[in-house]
């Protein structure tokens, strides 16, 4: 049977396109599983939105791993985990992932900015970035600290986000697949798909690259397929949506008060029973607590 890494590499490597969907807990990270997906995107965005902190590495490092820590557990798909920018310099790097390969994930993306970081759709083209011989040296470490080689180390490039052009975001992805990364993440905060379009017509190299469409997103899925990307990332919808559903049942309880306009539009308490996987406990403790018939000695 194959890791978990071992599957995200082929998913990434595949020449068909692949969707990653994300998660930050893991009740989301099963009920992506459940939907059909074969990877999740642990969104760094989602992770520090859920516990109420900004996504500029208000969030520790350490708050991150247990947080995949329960990802894992909770899904047996494979996890691509938004490392930013990795949590400082290159030995910072080198922990973190050999901390992800514990706690199960089966790869990092790292992105070219410098820590701590913010949001990419927060003043895009004010955000410094890391030089870009420095970040390979980021790449590199993080390849070689590995335990599995499988752990898919993408590297993700904030040059059309920051404004410097596509000159800027080729030579950038260049530099860091020469430091090893198995795959470019190409991202843009534009209305349409012009920008990465144009980078994956120039990219001449055969690394995957991955593609976030959160802004882009009218953009239709077969043109991604039609210019040989190699995944989607759905990065940040289920939080949103949550969200949406959240705000609206509250202000009805708090309008209403009381619960009687709300139960039919809320999941029932049967549903949130079966993804937290109470059969098993009960089949558990039918096997080690029910008292088992004696035994005569022989």
């Amino acid at each position: 049977m194959q890791t978990r890494a071992a599957r995200l590499r082929t998913l990434l490597e595949s020449p068909t396109l692949s969707f990653l969907m994300e998660a930050h807990n893991g009740l989301s990270a099963r009920l992506v599983e459940e939907a059909g997906f074969e990877a999740i995107w642990a969104s760094g965005l989602s992770m520090s939105a859920s516990q109420g902190l900004r996504d500029c590495n208000e969030a520790s490092w350490t708050q991150t791993l247990e947080c995949i820590e329960f990802m894992a557990d909770a899904a047996g798909i494979p996890i691509l985990v938004d490392g930013d920018s990795g949590h400082g310099n290159f030995n910072n790097v080198r922990r973190f992932v050999q901390k992800l390969e514990r706690r199960g994930a089966a790869g990092v993306s790292l992105e070219d900015k410098q820590f701590p970081k913010i949001n990419s759709f927060i003043d895009g083209p004010r955000q410094p970035l890391a030089d870009p011989d420095e970040f390979a040296g980021r790449i590199r470490a993080a390849v070689d600290v590995r335990a599995d080689d499988d752990f898919m180390i993408v590297a993700r490039t904030e040059a059309l986000i920051a404004g410097r052009g596509l000159g800027e975001a080729l030579h950038r992805a260049e530099q860091y697949w020469r430091a090893g990364a198995d795959a470019i993440l190409i991202h843009s905060a534009r209305e349409d798909a012009a920008e990465v379009l144009e980078f994956k017509r120039a990219w001449r190299a055969t690394l995957p690259v991955v593609i976030v469409p959160t802004t882009y997103h009218r953009t239709p899925t077969d043109i991604f397929r039609a210019h040989g990307f190699s995944a989607v990332i759905w990065a940040n919808q289920l939080l949103r949506a949550s969200l949406a559903a959240m705000q609206q049942v509250a202000a009805r309880i708090a309008r209403d008060q009381c619960l009687h306009h709300v139960e039919a539009d809320i999941a029932p308490l049967s549903e949130v029973f079966r993804l937290q996987r109470m059969d098993e406990l009960h089949d558990a403790e039918r096997r080690y607590q029910e008292q088992p018939p004696l035994r005569r000695p022989a």
